[in-house]
């Protein structure tokens, strides 16, 4: 086929276009403008245009996948349906993508990255994540048709993943503005994603997910299953060990008590392919993924981590990450740069917001990063976070060994010692690399 992406710069895209390309169609894409990402895929031989316009639009394109950020005043969307190519939308192609494989689907409101990547690296399989994984230095890899993929239940698109073995790490509601605040269902598309699976491994004491009517499933019970955590560095990198049920120990990359709980949930669900020994010695392939307590730079004084963490659960276990970086490193000073992601999600999320942070001996906020078209909520953020005497900052302007703040096009304040932490969704991952 020749298949045509519309906003394939995007990070779940891309990982869609960069599969079918190895499993032989024919792919090009568009995105708005030119990013590290678009620049990758044309390197593996994906012509990408930039920007969109209804002329990149061939009449031999078979199909044409839009990502949900395109709406339906997208020049090329506009192009294809008058040429009456077949058009659809990300989630109604996932069963294309995904119909006759082997998908280990990992969904949850937090952890599935990590949780996807890490069971990626144990069963050295094929991958579709939206994060890059540091094992393998992409969101795809092609091995063969047994997929760990990330299922996003943000537009019920979990529910098209075809997932052979179903994993939950928790069941917290998010973009509720997509389900129009109905709990009910909300929930209901979590358990009709679960009884789709064969196989099932879910985090047992989830508060969410015990309102879920689930049947023949392997839980886990992190409180229990989960001893002995021990916390390492290793070349200033973050390792945890951790003994799961009867299983042994294991050691995985990263901090904290969520760390161990998204492994073990990986290494349950992939004990249905591979023996425990296998498990514990590929576990070892997993380096991270980047943007997750991604370690930008590092001395002896001064240490820089981006964090894609932009929900309060999210930033509280990152702040526990922190608190635990800096016994180890004794580095003593703790600041959070917060760019808020989305009107909406900081609106409805505001109490969390307001405590997530308490761990931090200094907190920077920078502008909303909004999506096209979101409606603007006023915020006083000055008021509702008094209590953290924060500051307000543009931009950030980074170096080797210092991070400046930016006001008015003017440097504000300098930073070269601490643990300097940068948390959001929005473009402050490009920020906080130099």
């Amino acid at each position: 086929m020749k298949v045509h992406f519309i906003g394939i710069g995007g990070i779940g895209l891309s990982a869609l276009a960069r599969f079918l390309n190895f499993d032989g169609h024919e792919v090009s894409g568009s995105d708005m403008k030119s990013s590290l990402i678009t620049k990758a895929l044309e390197d593996e031989g994906i012509k990408v245009f930039c920007p969109q316009s209804e002329t990149n639009i061939k009449d031999d394109f078979d199909l044409v996948i839009y990502s949900a950020a395109v709406t339906d005043e997208n020049p090329e969307l506009i192009e294809a349906r008058l040429k009456q190519i077949r058009t659809l939308s990300r989630k109604e192609a996932l069963p294309i993508i995904l119909g006759d494989k082997k998908n280990y689907c990992v969904a949850g409101a937090h952890g599935k990255s990590t949780t996807t990547a890490i069971l990626a690296s144990i069963l050295q399989s094929s991958a579709l994540i939206g994060a890059i994984s540091k094992d393998f230095g992409s969101n795809f890899r092609y091995v063969n048709d047994l997929i760990a993929f990330e299922a996003d239940e943000s537009d019920a698109s979990f529910l098209l993943s075809n997932p052979y073995c179903a994993i939950v790490t928790n069941a917290e509601p998010e973009h509720m503005e997509y389900y129009h605040y109905d709990y009910d269902k909300f929930y209901e598309s979590y358990e009709r994603f679960i009884s789709l699976a064969t196989k099932k491994v879910v985090n047992g004491e989830d508060k969410d997910i015990k309102k879920l009517k689930i049947e023949d499933a392997t839980y886990l019970y992190p409180s229990k299953d989960i001893k002995n955590l021990c916390y390492t560095l290793r070349d200033n990198q973050p390792c945890t060990k951790f003994d799961l049920k009867d299983l042994g120990t294991f050691e995985v990359w990263g901090f904290g008590f969520h760390m161990a709980s998204n492994a073990s949930l990986a290494i349950l669900a992939a004990l249905n392919e591979l023996d425990v020994e296998t498990i514990r010695k590929n576990l070892l392939n997993y380096k991270g993924i980047k943007k997750r307590f991604d370690i930008v730079q590092a001395n002896d004084k001064f240490v820089v981590i981006d964090d894609y963490a932009h929900h309060p659960t999210e930033i509280e276990a990152t702040m526990k990450s922190i608190e635990l970086y800096d016994n180890l490193t004794n580095l003593n000073k703790r600041i959070v740069l917060w760019q808020p992601h989305k009107y909406s999600r900081t609106s409805d999320n505001l109490e969390g917001f307001k405590k997530c942070f308490r761990r931090c001996d200094e907190l920077i906020i920078l502008p909303i990063w909004t999506i096209p078209g979101e409606k603007k909520i006023d915020i006083d953020f000055q008021k509702e976070f008094a209590a953290y005497n924060p500051i307000f900052a543009d931009r950030i302007s980074t170096t080797e060994g210092r991070v400046d703040l930016i006001k008015d096009e003017k440097i504000i304040k300098s930073y070269d010692e601490g643990i300097f932490l940068g948390v959001g969704a929005g473009d402050i991952t490009y920020q906080l690399r130099h």
